[in-house]
């Protein structure tokens, strides 16, 4: 018998940790309501009524991959008319005009070049961290970090160590996707698996390095390959501790080779709250308003949500398979959507220290 609202909102009372036959009814409930309460009284206990952002900047190096998974539009060959590699001198200009914006991070990742070596990478780590020491670089998927071992023959920890000493902060989380092998097979069948990414995230955290968790979900996946997916993250977070947030990102079919709609408002809320609730041992979980929009973005903070990323700039994936949205927030539009949901605005660095805190009345 499928467990009941009332018994799993008795266990989310009690704080006692729910298992997947709980998550899974959850997903199937159409008592967005119900589900979006608990959500909101999980988080409450976790982290009251503050909302994080952050003052950040996008790169996307290159969009040349030498993956091409079904369900991205990002990725290009080296033939095609969009495809792109920035110069050193390019990626720089991005960096500093992030600086002049008085940004705390940068968001590096991109598609696996088929030709750029690992020194490349590490160059640009190093330039970006001379020149703009007060700036934490996020960067690389754990795909990027499996490729970067694969192309030099280093291992795992190696590769990590020296992207370390070259000035990387922390991890991005994704790629992701679905863990589920046959899903993953369909979707993205020349990606690492699951169980590769899960393997490079725990070297990421042993290594010292904390990263973000991402689940792609409206595509081809199953409730239940939801909610394994974040059982595997859930337990990866029991050994090592390393995840900051959870980020459920909604699929854009755009340009894809997955013929389906875009995700419905009730998916991007459950997905949320779901995660919230289930994944008691993440602090933080985050509604990208890129990817969910600005309205389903602030309606979230009442379903579980306590950071909404941030002024982002300049961002190419997504847009790539149709994102609605624009490529940029303010930080007054950002305090002024949290405000107007009674939130408390917080900007946050990347390792979620407090920059500065918006008391009631206080604009941007």
């Amino acid at each position: 018998m499928e467990p009941s609202l009332e018994s799993i909102r008795d266990k989310v009372s009690a704080g006692v940790r729910l298992s997947e036959e709980d998550a899974l009814a959850l997903f199937r409930s159409r008592d967005i309501h119900a589900v979006g309460e608990m959500a909101d009284f999980v988080n409450r206990r976790v982290n009251g009524d503050r909302v994080y952002f952050i003052v950040n900047r996008h790169i996307n190096p290159t969009n040349l991959c030498v993956n091409r998974c079904k369900f991205c539009a990002f990725g290009k060959g080296r033939e095609e008319p969009l495809a792109y590699t920035m110069t050193m001198d390019e990626i720089l200009v991005r960096a500093e005009e992030a600086w002049y914006q008085n940004a705390t991070e940068l968001h590096i990742v991109g598609g696996l070049h088929p030709d750029l070596p690992f020194d490349f990478y590490l160059r640009m780590l190093r330039i970006i961290r001379e020149r703009f020491p007060g700036m934490h670089i996020q960067a690389f998927t754990a795909v990027e970090i499996d490729h970067f071992s694969r192309i030099t023959g280093l291992s795992l920890g190696e590769v990590i160590r020296q992207l370390k000493e070259a000035g990387l902060g922390s991890l991005p989380g994704g790629g992701a996707e679905i863990f589920d092998p046959e899903v993953r097979n369909r979707i993205c069948p020349e990606k690492i698996s699951g169980d590769r990414w899960l393997e490079v995230m725990e070297e990421v955290h042993g290594a010292g390095l904390r990263s973000n968790a991402t689940m792609l979900y409206g595509h081809v996946e199953t409730l239940a390959s939801r909610v394994d997916h974040m059982r595997r993250l859930r337990e990866l977070q029991d050994r090592t501790g390393g995840f900051q947030s959870f980020i459920p990102l909604a699929f854009h079919p755009k340009n894809t080779e997955i013929a389906k709609g875009y995700t419905t408002g009730l998916t991007d809320l459950l997905s949320l709250a779901v995660g919230r609730i289930y994944l008691d041992n993440f602090l933080h979980v985050k509604s990208f308003w890129i990817m969910v929009g600005p309205r389903i973005a602030q309606i979230s903070l009442h379903f579980g949500v306590d950071d909404i990323d941030g002024t982002v700039v300049e961002e190419k994936i997504t847009h790539a398979a149709g994102a609605q949205t624009g490529q940029e927030m303010t930080v007054a539009g950002l305090v002024s959507m949290i405000r107007q949901a009674g939130k408390i605005p917080v900007e946050r660095d990347t390792l979620y220290n407090v920059v500065r805190e918006w008391p009631e009345g206080e604009t941007a």
